[in-house]
């Protein structure tokens, strides 16, 4: 299993990808299947190649074929650009086990921290996804609260759980 950034040269894999994730794990995102297909290319092109530098995605690779990916995004206000938000995690179900999910959430802890200024990664996991929250636990994240009706599930409303993890002596600041 290899993790690497994402690069324009993984765009179709990647969008492909990010709606199987939709598709089979629709309570584990906010947007819907339908609101993803209908997003241009140069959307999912801002995903994983920002200029900016506001995002940054990684892909887990089995061979050639991605299985897996994260993605992190970078606040710039002054007030909160100490914060990076981890998002679209997903990884394939035949690839679940291999330590996919780990690499990736790995990768992208180490790019926050080479991240000048960056304290902190945040997170939502629906709650009841204890496979998510389980890895996310193990890798230190710890929740600090939950928010009840979050989204609308196909069978109702559901939570999202916070999470986060202090990167360096952020916690101390806290």
């Amino acid at each position: 299993m290899r993790v690497a950034p994402l690069t324009p040269a993984d765009v179709d894999s990647y969008r492909a990808l990010m709606l199987e994730a939709y598709a089979s794990a629709p309570d584990a995102f906010t947007s819907t299947p339908e609101e993803r297909a209908a997003e241009p290319e140069s959307w999912w092109l801002k995903r994983i190649a920002d200029s900016s530098g506001s995002t940054v995605a990684f892909g887990a690779y089995d061979g050639g074929e991605l299985v897996g990916t994260v993605a992190l995004e970078f606040a710039f206000k002054p007030k909160t650009r100490h914060k990076a938000l981890l998002i679209g995690m997903y990884v394939k179900p035949g690839a679940r086990g291999t330590g996919a999910g780990r690499s990736l959430v790995a990768a992208a802890i180490e790019h926050a921290k080479a991240k000048p200024g960056v304290q902190v990664i945040t997170l939502t996991v629906t709650q009841g996804n204890v496979a998510a929250e389980a890895l996310y636990r193990s890798v230190g994240f710890k929740s600090f609260g939950v928010e009840p009706m979050a989204i609308r599930g196909q069978e109702g409303y559901l939570s999202k759980v916070h999470m986060w993890l202090a990167l360096g002596n952020a916690e101390t600041a806290a």
